[in-house]
């Protein structure tokens, strides 16, 4: 059964979601991302991704107390991303109650550092987030796509024990238009020990069942919910509530 991960993205503190990573189309959802977070758990979701918007734009880690209020006040196993840059950012997401960070930029800008965090914390508590278009991985706020194609890019950190990739395709995330299905079978059909944890544009619940068929360890779900386009009563067939 696939995997369902809630996202929850943070800004000034509050719920907010962007489209295609763009700061200026920002929509508040609300003020208190616990009180998310606690309607999540009450329809049965374990999971939750969440982003730290500002410590991605400032480049250190600093919405960690929404991540310690929502870490002790709710059974949420929660991954972190967003502005983990040093090992202080790392190991206050992890005192901050983190089960996982998200770490994508890092492990591109510089592959030492992040390999050196793999051995040090473990393959189960790392998280390789890549932001891809067109194939080719995507840095700095989505601004840059870089001449790295994803499937080499996954393929390197597969030697070196990465076990959890999230894929975004950035082209799609925050449009409510669907999500790259085909690339999540790819990614799939050439890595099978990876878990893949597809992310951007799903939009209905039967792409979520496609995704499960497919055998995709986990799927993040932003806007969609948002939006009301999935109700998470729909959600909680997958979660055995």
């Amino acid at each position: 059964m696939i995997r369902i991960i809630p996202a929850i993205d943070v800004i000034d503190g509050k719920c907010v979601r962007l489209t295609q990573g763009d700061y200026a189309q920002k929509k508040v959802y609300n003020e208190d991302p616990l009180e998310v977070a606690k309607m999540f758990e009450d329809h049965g979701v374990e999971y939750l991704h969440l982003v730290d918007l500002d410590g991605a734009r400032k480049k250190h880690v600093v919405n960690y107390r929404v991540l310690e209020k929502i870490t002790s006040r709710t059974g949420l196993l929660v991954d972190f991303g967003g502005g983990i840059k040093t090992d202080e950012d790392l190991e206050l997401v992890f005192k901050c109650g983190a089960n996982q960070a998200t770490i994508g930029s890092v492990a591109i800008i510089d592959p030492p550092l992040f390999e050196a965090w793999i051995r040090k914390f473990g393959s189960e508590k790392i998280i390789l987030g890549a932001d891809a278009k067109d194939g080719k991985i995507a840095v700095a706020g989505w601004l840059d796509v870089t001449d790295k194609d994803i499937f080499d890019f996954f393929a390197e950190y597969q030697l070196k024990q990465i076990k959890y990739v999230l894929c975004t395709d950035i082209s799609r995330d925050g449009m409510l238009q669907g999500t790259a299905i085909d690339l999540y079978d790819q990614l799939n059909i050439r890595f099978p020990e990876l878990n893949i944890i597809a992310s951007g544009g799903i939009t209905a619940i039967s792409e979520i069942e496609k995704l499960d068929e497919m055998g995709i360890f986990a799927a993040i779900i932003g806007k969609a919910i948002y939006e009301g386009r999935i109700k998470l009563k729909e959600l909680e067939k997958f979660s055995g509530k």
